[in-house]
C-alpha cells in the first residue's frame, strides 16, 4: 500500500524563488579536454563548507552566509581559486588544469591502489574499533530522541506554477524554498514531528522506543503517511557492513568487504572540534551496484568517525529514487566513547532519473540528547505493548512542542503548517488528494463508506464467464474498533448472484482480542492453496482470472459460514480459534467431487457437508503494524512468518459427513545477502488423519494463469496431484542486478535476475483411495515433484516475466512441461 501511495503522488505530479540562503552556486568542474570531474572537492573560501562533484562533475552547494570564491580541487590536478561574480550562481563552470609538474600528487579519477594506501591502513583500523565505540561500550543506555519528517515536491518552475491544476490555491507557491543538497525549488507538502524515549540493553541485546509527542500536517491524518515513513526510514548503522533501503542492501563504505566495491582516498587531515581527525574520500569502482559516494572524518587515536557524508551514486539499480543523500554527526563524551548526535537523510522520488524530471523529496532530520548510561531495568520493561494506544501523544499543545524541540523549526518549516492546514480546506486539493488514496488503497471513499477494492471489479473463469463485483466496507478512521464489509458478484456464465459478509468487532484493545464472523456463497478454485486461514471473504487469485492456460472448470460452489475469535497475548503473536461450516459441490459439470458412502460402492453422494474447529497460532517476528484498530496497515519491509493450524472435522454436528484431524504448517523466511541480494524460502506441510472425499483433500496448488500467483506451482494444473499428507519447499532468489551490472550492454536496463526451484512430496492412505468417486485420478507426488525457474524482473520498472520447467512428471497427460508468466507491481 505504502509504495502504491508513494508513486500515485508522484504520477500526480509529475503531470501536472525565493530563497534564504546568502550564497549559492551550482555547475560542474571540468578538465582540459571537456572531460567531467567526478569527486572534486568544492569548498567556500575560508570556510568548512563543501561538497563533492557528482560522477559526472556537476555540483551544488550554498550557505546562508556571503562568500566570494569557492576553492576546487582533485588530486592530480592544481587547485584552483575561482572568484563568484554574485551571491547565486548557476550554470558555473571550473576547468582544472593537470598538475603534472605537482609532487608527491596521487591521481585517484580511477580506481585505486589496494596496497600501499594509507586510507586502507586507517580504515582496517576502524574495523578494529567499531565495537568499541558508541553506545556499544555501556551494559545499558538511554537517550531522547526528536525526529522531523518532511515531504516536498521538488523542481518547481514557472511553468509547474502557471498549470491550470492550480488554479485558486496560488498562494502554496510562497513557500518555495531550495535544497541545499540538490539546488533545486521544492515546496513542502508535509511535516512530521515525533519526540521519542530510547531504551537499550547490551546484555540482554533489547531495545524499546516509546513515543512521547507527534504532530503532523499534510496530505494525511498520520495513517497512510505514518506508515510510509516508517518504511522509508528503517534504522541503520553505518559501521554495518550493509545498510538496507528501499528493500535493497547496500555496501556501507565502513564495510570489511568495501575494499572490494570502493576506491578510497586519504584527502586531507585537521583538527575537528579539538580532535585531529583525517578526511577520506571514497568512491564506488564500479557502476550499477548498490553503493555510496562521499567522504567522512575519522579520529586519529579511537579511530571513531565525527562526520560522514554519502549520496547514492545514480547508476544504482533502484527504481523510483532518483537521490539518496546522507549525513551524520558524531560527537565526543570522552576520550574514548563517540555517540550519534545528529542524523540526516534525503531521498528524491521520481519517475525517472532525468535531471530535470519532477518528483517528492523525503527529508528527515533525527537529534539525540540526554544520553544515560548503565541505568539497568529489568527485563519484562522491554516486553513490547501489543497496542500502543495513547491518543494525548497526538494532541501536545504549540507551547509543548515550543519547549521540548531539539531546534527550533525556521520560519519555513513553521508556515508549513499554516499553509497545509489551509490547503487541506480547498476544494480541487481535496479531488487531487482523493484520487491517491484511490490508487494507494484500492477503496472509493464516500463518507464513512469505502466501495471496492476496485481491483476486483472484473473476473473470468469457465463456469461464470465474465464476472462482476461490487463491494466495500465500512471506514469511519484507521483506527475502528469494529468493521462491516461485503459484496456481490454476478457470473454471466452461470446466471448466479454471488455474496459474501462479515464482521470483525475488536472487544479489548490491548491484548487485540477479536471476535469475527461472516458467510459466503460464491464460486472458487479450492485447489490454488495449500494453508488455510480464518478470512472468510478471502478468495484465490486463480478463482477468477481474465487470462487463463487450459481448461479453468474445476471448480466449486462453496458456502461458507464461519465465526472465530483471536488475541495477540504478546507482541506479532496471534493465538485464533473458530467454528466453520461448510458445503462443496462441483460448480461445473466437467468434474466431479463424488464419493462413496458405504464400503460396497454403490452409494454415492456429489455433495459435501462438513463441520470444523481449529485452533491457528501465527508468529510474525519483526513485522511492523501501524494503528491500533481491528485491521492494521503492515509496513512494506520483509518479515519471516510461522503459521500452525489444526482442524478437526466433526461428523454429525449440523449433519456433517466426516471425523477427521488435519496439521498444517507454513513458515515463510526472507533472507538479505548483503549484495548478493534476497532469498525467500517457503515452506508448507500437513497430514490429515482420517477418511475424506476429494474437496477435503489437500492439492498441491497449481497456476493455470499467465500470471505468477504466490506458493503455487508454475507447471502444476488444478488437482494434477493429489495428498492427505503433503511437504512442499520453494526457494526463489532475487540477485537485484548484481550479474547483469557486469554485462556492459545491460548495464542500462537495470534489470534484475531471478530463480528458484520448487518442489513437493505427497501421499494418499489407501483408505482415501477407496472413497474416491470423483472423476479425478488421484496421483499422489510420491517421487518428489521438482520444478525451477528463471526470470527477468524490473522491465519498465513494473513488469516481471518467468520462465519455468518441469524437472520431472513430463509424461503426465497434458502435462506443461514449460510455460512462461507474468507479474505487474510497483518494486524499487
Amino acid at each position: 500500500m505504502t509504495k502504491r501511495f508513494l508513486l500515485s503522488l508522484v504520477f500526480i505530479i509529475s503531470f501536472v524563488n525565493t530563497a534564504l540562503a546568502q550564497t549559492k552556486v551550482s555547475g560542474y568542474v571540468i578538465d582540459n579536454t571537456n572531460q567531467p570531474v567526478p569527486y572534486a572537492n568544492v569548498i567556500f573560501k575560508d570556510s568548512k563548507i563543501g561538497v563533492v562533484t557528482d560522477e559526472n562533475g556537476k555540483f551544488y552547494i550554498e550557505s546562508d552566509q556571503t562568500f566570494t570564491a569557492v576553492i576546487v580541487s582533485f588530486m592530480g590536478y592544481e587547485t584552483k581559486e575561482v572568484p563568484l561574480p554574485k551571491a547565486v550562481n548557476y550554470n558555473f563552470k571550473v576547468t582544472l588544469s593537470d598538475g603534472e609538474a605537482l609532487k608527491e600528487v596521487v591521481v585517484y579519477a580511477g580506481k585505486t591502489s589496494k596496497k600501499n594506501n594509507p586510507a586502507l591502513d586507517i580504515l582496517r583500523k576502524i574495523w578494529e574499533r567499531k565495537r568499541k565505540n558508541g553506545l556499544k561500550m555501556f551494559n545499558q543506555y538511554q537517550y531522547d530522541k526528536y525526529e522531523k519528517i518532511e515531504f516536498d515536491m521538488n523542481s518547481i518552475d514557472s511553468a509547474f506554477m502557471k498549470n491550470k491544476l492550480f488554479k485558486g490555491v496560488e498562494f502554496i507557491f510562497d513557500k518555495v524554498d531550495t535544497s541545499r543538497v540538490t539546488g533545486k525549488t521544492y515546496l513542502p507538502i508535509f511535516i512530521n514531528e515525533s519526540l521519542y524515549e530510547v531504551n537499550g540493553d547490551n546484555l540482554l541485546g533489547k531495545t524499546k522506543e516509546v513515543i512521547k509527542a507527534n504532530k503532523n500536517s499534510g496530505l494525511s491524518n498520520g495513517d497512510g503517511v505514518n506508515t510510509f515513513i516508517s518504511d522509508l526510514y528503517s534504522q541503520y548503522d553505518i559501521y554495518n557492513n550493509h545498510l538496507n533501503f528501499f528493500d535493497k542492501s547496500f555496501t556501507s563504505p565502513l564495510s570489511k568487504t568495501g575494499i572490494d566495491v570502493y576506491n578510497y582516498v586519504l584527502r586531507d587531515s585537521a583538527f575537528v572540534n579539538k580532535k585531529w581527525c583525517y578526511n577520506i574520500v571514497f568512491y564506488p569502482r564500479r557502476k550499477n551496484e548498490l553503493t555510496f559516494k562521499g567522504d567522512f572524518w575519522v579520529n586519529d587515536t579511537t579511530f571513531a568517525i565525527k562526520t560522514i557524508n554519502m549520496e547514492v551514486s545514480k547508476s544504482a539499480n533502484i527504481n523510483w529514487v532518483k537521490e539518496i543523500y546522507i549525513e551524520q554527526e558524531f560527537d565526543v563524551l570522552n576520550d574514548s566513547v563517540f555517540l550519534l548526535t545528529r542524523d540526516y537523510m534525503m531521498s528524491d522520488f521520481a519517475l525517472n532519473k532525468k535531471e530535470k524530471s519532477k518528483g517528492v523529496y523525503g527529508k528527515r532530520t533525527t537529534l539525540f540528547d540526554n544520553h544515560k548510561f548503565n541505568i539497568e531495568k529489568p527485563e519484562k520493561f522491554y516486553k513490547e505493548e501489543v497496542n500502543f494506544i495513547d491518543n494525548e501523544v497526538y494532541t501536545k499543545s504549540d507551547e509543548f512542542w515550543e519547549e521540548n524541540r531539539f531546534e527550533k523549526l525556521n520560519k519555513d518549516e513553521i508556515g508549513i503548517y499554516k499553509m497545509l492546514d489551509t490547503l487541506k480546506t480547498v476544494k480541487k486539493f481535496k479531488q487531487m488528494y482523493n484520487l491517491v488514496t484511490i490508487l494507494g488503497s484500492g477503496y472509493i471513499q464516500k463518507g464513512n463508506f469505502d466501495y471496492g477494492p476496485i481491483f476486483s471489479t472484473f473476473g473470468y473463469n469457465d463456469v461464470e464467464r465474465i464476472r462482476v463485483r461490487v463491494g466495500g466496507r465500512t471506514y469511519f478512521g484507521p483506527n475502528d474498533k469494529w468493521r462491516l464489509q461485503g459484496y456481490t458478484a454476478y457470473g454471466f456464465g452461470d446466471n448466479k448472484f454471488k455474496y459474501g459478509m462479515s464482521g470483525k468487532w475488536m472487544i479489548d484493545k490491548k491484548k487485540r482480542i477479536i471476535i469475527s464472523g461472516g458467510n459466503r456463497r460464491d464460486v472458487e478454485q479450492i485447489g490454488a492453496s495449500l494453508t488455510t486461514t480464518n478470512d472468510v471473504l478471502g478468495r484465490s487469485f486463480a478463482s477468477s482470472s481474465l487470462f487463463a492456460s487450459g481448461n479453468n472448470g474445476k471448480l466449486t460452489n462453496i458456502n461458507l459460514t464461519n465465526l472465530a475469535i483471536e488475541m495477540e497475548p504478546s507482541k506479532n503473536f496471534v493465538i485464533g480459534t473458530g467454528f466453520s461450516y461448510r458445503t462443496l459441490e462441483s460448480a461445473s459439470n466437467v468434474f466431479s467431487l463424488n464419493y462413496f458412502t458405504d464400503a460396497t460402492k454403490t452409494a454415492t453422494k456429489s455433495e459435501v457437508k462438513q463441520s470444523e474447529v481449529n485452533l491457528q497460532l501465527e508468529y510474525t517476528p519483526k513485522k511492523k503494524n501501524v494503528g491500533y484498530g481491528v485491521e492494521r496497515l503492515a509496513v512494506d519491509s520483509p518479515y519471516s512468518r510461522i503459521f500452525i493450524n489444526f482442524s478437526q472435522g466433526i461428523k454429525g454436528a449440523f449433519n456433517s459427513d466426516f471425523d477427521y484431524s488435519k496439521l498444517q504448517l507454513y513458515y515463510k523466511q526472507p533472507i538479505v545477502i548483503g549484495p548478493l541480494g534476497r532469498t525467500n524460502l517457503t515452506l508448507e506441510a500437513g497430514k490429515t488423519f482420517g477418511t475424506i472425499p476429494l474437496g477435503l483433500m489437500s492439492i498441491i496448488p497449481g497456476n493455470q494463469s499467465y500470471f505468477q500467483i504466490e506458493n503455487t506451482f508454475a507447471n502444476l494444473n488444478f488437482y494434477e496431484f493429489i495428498s492427505d499428507e503433503y511437504t512442499t519447499l520453494q526457494w526463489e532468489h532475487n540477485f537485484q542486478g548484481r550479474l547483469f551490472s557486469r554485462i556492459p550492454f545491460m548495464k542500462k536496463l537495470n534489470w534484475r535476475e531471478i530463480v528458484g526451484v520448487r518442489g513437493a512430496y505427497g501421499t494418499i492412505s489407501q483408505a482415501n483411495r477407496d472413497v474416491n468417486a470423483s472423476d479425478q485420478v488421484y496421483l499422489a507426488p510420491t517421487t518428489p515433484y521438482w520444478e525451477y525457474s528463471a526470470g527477468i524482473g524490473n522491465i519498465f520498472k513494473v513488469f516481471r516475466i518467468d520462465c519455468s520447467w518441469r524437472g520431472n512428471y513430463k509424461d503426465v497427460p497434458e502435462a506443461n512441461n514449460f510455460t512462461v508468466k507474468g507479474s505487474f507491481g510497483f518494486y524499487f
